[in-house]
């Protein structure tokens, strides 16, 4: 790695890490000198000891179940979002109808309906996948009709007058310069996907790591909890990453410079 790529990464997330160990560092000696009790705010050392301990169990059979779950709710989210959202842009009425139910459909708590999908589709992995994706289905939709909604209006009567049809204009203008704002709904969507994941487990099944948190809740183990809920953290950081990887190699190869 060359310096001036260390220099960066130091520039750009150096405050943030510092920050990071000083709570953790405070946390410790908190838990420590006796302030919290460790049923009740376990040290970091112990959240790691538990990891570490319960590691057969958290990688090797709840995180697979939770991982399952997201990518499929994802998917789905993706690629119903996406052409729901491009039947906006090319539909008015359907965008005039569609676009106020959607946003009276986030004003209502998702712990409420997911109790609904759950005895709709059970507490198999439908159930769970039917939760995600209520989840993260918002965003996709919402980046992908404002992106389309607001890209290229000068480039679009360009094309016109060179007797361009609606089909190229959506596929040679709007769609490219929509990127952005796509991969912003991606982003977004990505992490509900593990909210939302968390939550159906939380609801019911036998398996996953927001199942495995909520039994560890109930039976006092608050560092095994800790551990769940860390783990589900990274999980959803290196996903939100592995999109901004996409994104960067995707709008590197048609121009754009983020």
């Amino acid at each position: 790695m060359r310096v001036s790529t260390i220099n960066r990464l130091l520039r750009n997330y150096g405050p943030a890490a510092l920050l990071v160990l000083l709570v953790l560092l405070v946390w410790e000696a908190a838990v420590r000198l006796g302030h919290f009790p460790p049923f009740i705010l376990p040290a970091p050392s112990s959240v790691w000891t538990a990891l570490v301990e319960q590691r057969s169990l958290l990688f090797g059979l709840h995180l697979p179940v939770t991982l399952q779950e997201t990518l499929l709710g994802f998917a789905a989210s993706v690629v119903c979002g996406t052409l729901l959202g491009i039947s906006m842009h090319l539909s008015r009425p359907l965008a005039k109808a569609v676009y106020p139910l959607l946003i009276v459909s986030q004003t209502i708590p998702l712990i409420a309906l997911s109790p609904i999908f759950i005895m709709w589709f059970g507490y198999t992995l439908g159930g769970k996948v039917a939760v995600v994706f209520l989840t993260a289905f918002f965003p996709v939709v919402v980046g992908t009709y404002d992106g389309l909604h607001k890209s290229g209006e000068q480039y679009r009567e360009l094309l016109l007058t060179l007797g361009a049809n609606r089909r190229q204009l959506l596929v040679k203008i709007q769609i490219p310069l929509a990127m952005p704002a796509f991969f912003s709904g991606l982003k977004l969507s990505i992490v509900y996907c593990v909210i939302g994941a968390t939550i159906g487990e939380w609801l019911g099944g036998s398996m996953g790591l927001g199942y495995y948190s909520r039994r560890m809740a109930g039976n006092l183990q608050s560092a095994e909890m800790f551990a769940a809920v860390c783990l589900l953290s990274v999980l959803g950081i290196v996903l939100f990453l592995c999109i901004i990887v996409i994104e960067k190699i995707l709008l590197k190869k048609r121009g754009f410079h983020r």
